[in-house]
């Protein structure tokens, strides 16, 4: 049986190795928020059931067969999102925490029901790709605002970071979405402020958060 806490701790591990490509028992145990003593027993007890690789002291990586519950997980979640905007009118900056609440508990059929009612959806409200009920996902790799476009070129939102709810929120209040096409006009040195270009306004967004949004140049 694999408990809840145990699909999360499979989530944490697929989404740091899509960003660090090696996970560590530290970096699980800082996304977490628990004590490394917590991560060591949990990787225990993962192995056992043939969901990780792991040995003491030594990096950890997913099985197939947890790289298939956690994908099915964060499938329910992306699903979960979208419906919760498109059907239900949250904003974009409520769902994940929504989302969070009800991904383990939903059925397979609720799930097909949700797919085939938003027209089986690629992409969440944030611009991360749903995995496919083959358990397969678009792992594109783009770039963030913080580093790239230059001045002078142009840029589209590929995805927005969802892990804070305050962010969302203000990117916003600015027309930074998915989809929303921009252009750079001045990056100011020293980690100074980025300006830009949305349609007919420009907006000075630090350099912290445009970590946050992720690009491609057009």
């Amino acid at each position: 049986m694999i408990s809840d806490n145990m699909q999360d701790y499979l989530k944490a591990i697929y989404k740091l190795t899509q960003a660090e490509h090696k996970v560590n028992p530290s970096a699980i145990a800082e996304r977490m928020g628990v004590s490394a003593a917590s991560v060591t027993n949990m990787m225990k007890k993962l192995a056992d059931l043939k969901l990780v690789r792991h040995t003491p002291y030594q990096d950890v990586e997913l099985t197939p067969l947890g790289r298939k519950v956690a994908l099915e997980v964060i499938r329910h979640h992306r699903l979960l999102e979208l419906y919760l905007a498109e059907a239900l009118g949250y904003s974009w900056d409520r769902v994940h925490d929504e989302a969070e609440k009800l991904e383990h508990h939903i059925s397979e059929e609720f799930e097909t029901k949700i797919a085939q009612t938003l027209g089986d959806p690629t992409h969440d409200p944030h611009g991360d790709p749903i995995p496919t009920r083959e358990g397969t996902l678009d792992e594109a790799v783009y770039g963030n605002l913080a580093t790239t476009p230059g001045e002078g070129q142009s840029a589209v939102v590929c995805r927005v970071s969802d892990e804070s709810a305050d962010r969302l929120r203000y990117l916003a209040a600015l027309g930074l979405r998915p989809d929303v096409t921009f252009t750079v006009i001045e990056r100011a040195p020293f980690n100074g402020p980025i300006r830009l270009r949305l349609g007919q306004k420009e907006v000075n967004l630090g350099v912290e958060l445009a970590g946050d949004v992720f690009v491609e140049p057009v």
